[in-house]
């Protein structure tokens, strides 16, 4: 074995998607975007019209419910599919942002994508991002980073994006939903937001997405050095179970 597991949490808007796709390319990694498949679930339950307070409903749309991922060769970008449906754009939209942190604290909802996870990066090598990763999904990656970043710079960050898709929000309306998800993702009882013990805070208020890139990527090498060094690499490992 001479992969890892990078684990990148931190509150929406910081860059962790972007900066973990980059990574992962840099690396030959896999890339799972775990914000994507709760977006994913509350789409499907809002299609649906299931209720977040009715554990024999959600159990049967968690049952009826698949979140994949497929590289589009065409666009160069990692899609999110829904059932085999593409939703990569639906799922950005302010619809779901406003929904998907509630649909998040649902014990059964965490549970069932944070084994989906643990399955996809049972043979390391794969670069998650989210809000659990690196406590909850991951507790053993080898390079953890927390990401932050002012919540006036996230929101206008927020806003070229969805302007870019054909959303126009009104920045303060995107800056309430953003605290908002903050406090509920940092509340809730399963899987809080919070940066593990072992991992290192990144403030990306200002910095670019290269720039974020290349410190990843640069603790990431400096991480697989020093296991090489200590004679970690080319030993059996079981991966983690929850």
């Amino acid at each position: 074995m001479s992969k890892i597991i990078i684990a990148i949490d931190g509150y929406s808007s910081c860059g962790k998607s972007t900066t973990a796709k980059a990574v992962a390319a840099r690396m030959g990694y896999a890339y799972i975007d775990t914000g994507a498949m709760y977006r994913a679930v509350s789409l499907y339950f809002h299609q649906n019209s299931v209720s977040h307070t009715d554990p024999r409903a959600i159990a049967t749309a968690l049952e009826n419910l698949h979140v994949s991922f497929n590289f589009n060769e065409k666009t160069g970008r990692n899609e999110t599919c829904l059932n085999g449906l593409n939703v990569e754009d639906e799922i950005r939209k302010m619809y779901i942002s406003n929904m998907v942190s509630e649909v998040s604290t649902i014990v059964e909802v965490r549970r069932a994508m944070v084994a989906q996870q643990q399955r996809m990066g049972r043979k390391r090598g794969v670069v998650m991002d989210g809000r659990d990763i690196g406590t909850k999904v991951f507790p053993d990656a080898e390079v953890k980073v927390f990401m932050t970043a002012d919540t006036f710079i996230r929101a206008k960050r927020r806003q070229v994006e969805l302007l870019e898709k054909g959303e126009l929000v009104n920045l303060d309306d995107i800056v309430r939903n953003l605290e908002k998800r903050d406090h509920i993702d940092s509340t809730r009882s399963e899987s809080p937001l919070t940066q593990a013990a072992d991992a290192i805070l990144l403030d990306t208020s200002f910095m670019m997405i290269d720039e974020q890139v290349e410190w990843v990527v640069e603790l990431a090498d400096r991480h697989i050095a020093k296991l090489h060094r200590r004679g970690h690499f080319g030993r059996d490992r079981e991966p983690f179970t929850s």
